[in-house]
């Protein structure tokens, strides 16, 4: 369960199914991975009451750190409170996400990923 819950916790990000960029995410720095193909971008984002987010996959790694816990819905109903401070990763196309931010404050976490260079940093998990 506490994977489970930790690949919802880093997918805050989606809002749409669509490969696309994250409409909380801002940016902060973005860099070349030395001797390989791949780029490391650091962003934080930060999730509102009533927000929601999809299932997606990263073409990498990505790894985060909340700076802000709260309360999320996972998609069977169930709500989890999120410490401050709680921290996990999501590996290399695995889906993760869909759950809505439920508490009465928004979410905030760093996020560190490490992806292949020129494809999306978000993107649909592919078909079953």
């Amino acid at each position: 369960m506490k994977v489970i819950i930790a690949a919802a916790l880093a997918s805050l990000f989606v809002t749409t199914a669509s490969a696309q960029d994250s409409p909380f995410r801002k940016e902060l720095k973005r860099g070349d991975l030395t001797g390989t193909n791949m780029e490391i971008v650091t962003s934080i984002s930060e999730i509102k009451p009533g927000e929601t987010s999809t299932l997606h996959i990263h073409h990498g790694d990505e790894s985060y750190y909340f700076l802000e816990g709260g309360l999320i819905e996972l998609p069977d109903g169930k709500q989890v409170p999120i410490s401050t401070g709680a921290v996990g990763m999501n590996v290399r196309d695995v889906p993760h996400g869909a759950y809505k931010v439920v508490g009465d404050k928004a979410v905030k976490l760093l996020t560190v990923h490490i992806v292949d260079k020129g494809k999306p940093l978000y993107d649909k998990p592919p078909p079953k």
